[in-house]
């Protein structure tokens, strides 16, 4: 494959280990490309939604797209520009769905005003989909059960208990800091296991 000359020394050093990652699947080098990015990459998603927690789980998500995706980066250009467009393309989709639950929430708020919440009801109630649902939570609880005891305590409280990272701090009596950086490596050491489980969810 022929590599763009006009390449950073910065740009160079990703195109190798993008290489690493494909060709032998080095887990180190997917670690290095997160953690030279990692930062950027949410401080420019927390810019684009003002919420940390979202930018933290959007910052998650976009490494998770471009690693499924890795194969498809050519180096015409640098790794970081195709990076940051996924991240940021990610984001735009994600504030646009945000915006349009929104309007919807308000919208069956109005009709519950309206006397219709019956007709809400049974419209949007499916036993399939609800069983779907609570097996698909199942599976992901097995895979959780599987990783390390500190990463699956803090899975279960942003996940399952749904605290904020405010009462997860106060909960486990760790720093803020220290919650969002191992819940970070929680989350992505998660990703792996559930890319690579034969039980599809």
């Amino acid at each position: 494959m022929e590599i763009n000359p006009h390449l950073t020394p910065k740009a160079l050093r990703d195109y190798k280990l993008v290489c690493l990652a494909i060709d032998k699947d080095d887990r180190k080098a997917y670690a290095e490309l997160m953690s030279n990015y990692k930062d950027s990459i949410y401080f420019m998603l927390l810019k684009m939604t003002n919420n940390p927690d979202d930018a933290e789980d959007l910052t998650i998500e976009a490494f998770g797209k471009a690693f499924e995706k890795l194969y498809q980066y050519t180096p015409d250009y640098a790794f970081s520009t195709w990076l940051f467009k996924i991240a940021s393309n990610n984001c735009i989709d994600f504030i646009r769905k945000k915006k349009k639950n929104i309007l919807s929430s308000n919208k069956l708020q109005k009709e519950n005003d309206e006397n219709l919440a019956d007709k809400i009801s049974a419209e949007t109630f499916n036993p399939e989909e609800e069983l779907i649902r609570k097996q698909k939570k199942e599976v992901v609880r097995d895979i959780v059960d599987k990783i390390k005891p500190r990463y699956r305590t803090l899975i279960e409280l942003r996940y399952f208990k749904e605290l904020s990272y405010d009462e997860i701090t106060k909960e486990l009596n760790i720093p803020l800091g220290t919650v969002k950086a191992q819940l970070f490596r929680a989350r992505f050491l998660l990703y792996n296991i559930l890319k690579n489980s034969k039980e599809k969810i």
